[in-house]
């Protein structure tokens, strides 16, 4: 006769020490703010961007604009030469300001899109989350620079075919993206926070066209600031497209520009506009 099965070791029900067990007694320690920021900002800027993948048609109506102004403007006043260029063409020197021109038009209107989503509900989902605010303007803002830069690469490529002697150098080309997606940050913050204080589109689209002309007119992407009235000069002076104008036309064309302090102002001015639009971010989605 066979003898019955031995009977199975009975296992212990009693928690054993370990890393495992312990993530059950206590939670785990969460990570430092500094270290999901950038991930956070990342994230608003992907979420930003992947609205491109279902509407492009922003893309191609403001691509309309830019070639207008290189096609008919550019080429008519290089041929009267009414303006002093320093020897270049006028179309060659006409570019880079086209470029911080039609990145500013993208950006200076992305407050209207965050009053959209304060109306639609989304801007209080996003602030009951734990991803701070700074962190969801700044990646709005470059977003808008990124969304400029794809502009600027449009101009690039009329500005190209109609003969504009740019430079393909990468390091500069590099300074290019840098300087487009700061001062786009920043006129995107601009907007943002006109939105925080007005708090209506209707608004919003008043201001927005009336500081737009001033901004492009009184900056140097269409004369030299030397031909300027005095007053004039010094709105171009407190102009971050200004600066941004002079370092896109430092390094595309190669002339004299003051790089250290362009990327400086463009850099401090994005900095501060994060600040403001954040600190104005509660009272827009009140």
């Amino acid at each position: 006769m066979s003898e019955a099965p031995a009977a199975p070791h009975t296992v212990s029900a009693d928690p054993l020490p370990g890393k495992d067990i312990g993530l059950l007694l206590r939670p785990p320690r969460p990570r430092a703010g500094w270290r999901l920021l950038p991930a956070r900002v990342g994230a608003m800027c992907a979420v930003e961007l992947q609205k491109l993948r279902h509407d492009r048609t922003e893309l191609y109506t403001r691509a309309v604009q830019p070639a207008l102004w290189l096609l008919i403007f550019g080429q008519t006043f290089t041929r009267i030469k009414a303006i002093p260029t320093d020897g270049i063409p006028y179309i060659d020197y006409l570019a880079p300001g086209i470029i911080a021109q039609s990145a500013m038009f993208i950006a200076i209107f992305y407050g209207i899109q965050i009053i959209w989503e304060r109306d639609a509900g989304i801007l209080n989902k996003l602030l009951v989350t734990p991803t701070p605010r700074a962190a969801l303007i700044t990646g709005k803002a470059f977003a808008a620079g990124v969304k400029s830069l794809i502009q600027a690469v449009v101009v690039v490529v009329i500005a190209a075919v109609l003969g504009v002697a740019l430079t393909w150098n990468p390091l500069k080309l590099l300074g290019v993206a840098a300087a487009v997606i700061l001062g786009s940050a920043f006129f995107s913050c601009l907007s943002m926070t006109i939105a925080g204080i007005v708090l209506s589109r209707d608004r919003l689209m008043g201001f927005g066209q009336a500081i737009t002309m001033p901004l492009f007119f009184g900056s140097n992407a269409l004369y030299p600031v030397s031909v300027m009235p005095g007053w004039l000069q010094a709105v171009s002076l407190a102009n971050p497209l200004s600066y941004q104008v002079d370092a896109l036309r430092g390094l595309l064309l190669g002339t004299h520009a003051h790089l250290a302090a362009d990327f400086g102002v463009l850099f401090v001015a994005a900095a501060a506009g994060i600040a403001a639009a954040s600190s104005l971010l509660g009272r827009l989605a009140r």
